[in-house]
């Protein structure tokens, strides 16, 4: 389970305001990468904030309004669209996210919290957690932000283009989706720089 260890360690090295930063939706064919970034009460604890993936979609739904509706909890989201993503590629694009979220929080965080590997030139003081989800509060508040904002414009999606059943896959490479694509080809908001999808437009070419 998560606990506020990380958070703490870094004040104690003379940090004062820690920011937790996660994503959702790096894999998927269609959609945007979602990064949020938290920034937690020094007390806070919690007896079921986990890892995102770790939880019931009903339980990041409860979660999420928790988490965004105390207002001694500072959050930010932002979404990176699959155009972008296109454009400078999905580690870039994350990274990017990650950046902005930070960097929109109020107050500014003196030192983040990473799910994950390093990220390169970052404006902040950082320090990147394998599974980080799963060790730190921040970083688990900051999973659930994500991946229910995403979840939520995959299921917004699938309303323009009931065809892929976004609201099913959320754009991940199921067996479903990738039929969908190959017979309805792929709509605006799918990554055409994405292997499958480059093989897609091959075969309906």
């Amino acid at each position: 389970m998560p606990t506020l260890d990380h958070e703490n360690t870094l004040r104690a090295s003379g940090f004062r305001i820690i920011a937790g930063i996660d994503e959702a939706g790096r894999g998927p064919l269609a959609g945007p990468v979602s990064v949020a970034a938290v920034i937690l009460p020094e007390d806070f604890t919690h007896a079921v904030l986990n890892d995102s993936k770790q939880l019931t979609e009903a339980k990041r739904e409860r979660l999420y309004h928790e988490l965004t509706g105390d207002p001694s909890i500072r959050w930010h989201c932002v979404s990176i669209a699959a155009d972008e993503i296109d454009r400078i590629n999905i580690l870039q694009a994350t990274w990017e996210g990650m950046r902005r979220a930070a960097l929109a929080l109020q107050p500014l965080p003196d030192a983040v919290l990473i799910d994950g590997k390093p990220v390169k030139q970052y404006p902040l003081h950082q320090v990147a957690l394998v599974k980080g989800d799963s060790l730190s509060y921040s970083i688990a508040a900051a999973s659930i932000i994500a991946k229910v904002t995403r979840d939520r414009f995959m299921v917004a999606l699938a309303q323009q283009h009931p065809e892929y059943g976004f609201e099913i896959h959320k754009g991940y490479p199921t067996p479903a989706h990738l039929a969908a694509l190959k017979k309805h080809g792929p709509c605006p908001q799918h990554r055409r720089s994405f292997r499958p999808m480059a093989q897609v437009e091959l075969d309906l070419a």
